[in-house]
């Protein structure tokens, strides 16, 4: 019961009489009482509704030894993930700032996928996800993929993703030198402000604080950066923790 206390979208409602309609009506109202970037989270999985649908041993041995019938999975995918997309644009694309699509292609010791096979399987399809948004919305796109996805970051680019999430730092080649240096000029990093694996929950206060301001300072220079953890906080984190989280962006203000 306890996940059903998160802020999950109500896509589930969808074929609700007037759903796209009240769901205007809400971000409109979102729209008119604050002036900060609105997101809307739309998912359009590939990969990992492939390992959802197939098992994630199956579906990663599915990729080389039956790449027919996984790109007729994907096309499949493609068609359901468009007419969805296609309502979300019409609903709210002139109203968000950001759409947001999912797909988790690393992991901490690097990318689930050679760069190869993303190329063949998934890059062309997330580039007609991202051309889609860019043609019927006025939004930013953006991608969230948790874990070391460093080899990937130049297709994503050019895929058409312009904003990536959560940039686990923690991860392999994902340090934040490397990633800013790298890719710092191409897209914006949204994330990788503390490690909440290590950092966040076992740290001191003082700790958390000098980690903030380094990653902040490191992946704000010259801008495209939005502070966040590199993903949930989760209840072994200690309060004081969370304080001077917070305590550490004031101070660099």
């Amino acid at each position: 019961m306890s996940w059903g206390g998160f802020g999950f979208p109500p896509f589930d409602r969808i074929n609700e009489p007037g759903f796209w309609q009240l769901l205007r009506e809400k971000v409109k109202k979102e729209r008119a009482k604050t002036d900060k970037a609105l997101l809307i989270g739309v998912g359009c999985n590939l990969f990992e509704w492939g390992t959802f649908l197939r098992r994630i041993d199956n579906f990663l041995m599915d990729l080389f030894l039956d790449p027919m019938n996984v790109h007729r999975l994907l096309d499949q995918l493609m068609e359901m993930h468009l007419s969805f997309l296609s309502k979300i644009c019409e609903a709210v694309g002139d109203l968000v700032d950001v759409i947001k699509f999912g797909d988790d292609l690393g992991t901490n010791t690097g990318p689930f996928i050679p760069t190869e096979t993303y190329n063949e399987f998934f890059k062309p399809r997330h580039k007609i996800l991202c051309d889609y948004v860019k043609a019927n919305s006025s939004a930013h796109t953006m991608l969230h993929s948790c874990g070391g996805i460093y080899e990937l970051i130049p297709e994503l680019i050019d895929a058409g993703f312009e904003i990536l999430n959560p940039i686990q730092i923690n991860a392999i080649n994902m340090e934040p030198e490397r990633l800013k240096k790298e890719f710092g000029m191409d897209i914006t990093f949204w994330g990788g402000g503390i490690d909440t694996q290590s950092i966040l929950n076992q740290a001191t206060p003082q700790q958390v604080k000098d980690h903030v301001k380094r990653n902040v300072e490191i992946f704000s220079k010259d801008g495209g950066y939005v502070f966040n953890t590199v993903h949930n906080i989760m209840p072994d984190v200690p309060p004081q923790n969370i304080i001077a989280m917070f305590e550490a962006l004031e101070e660099l203000e």
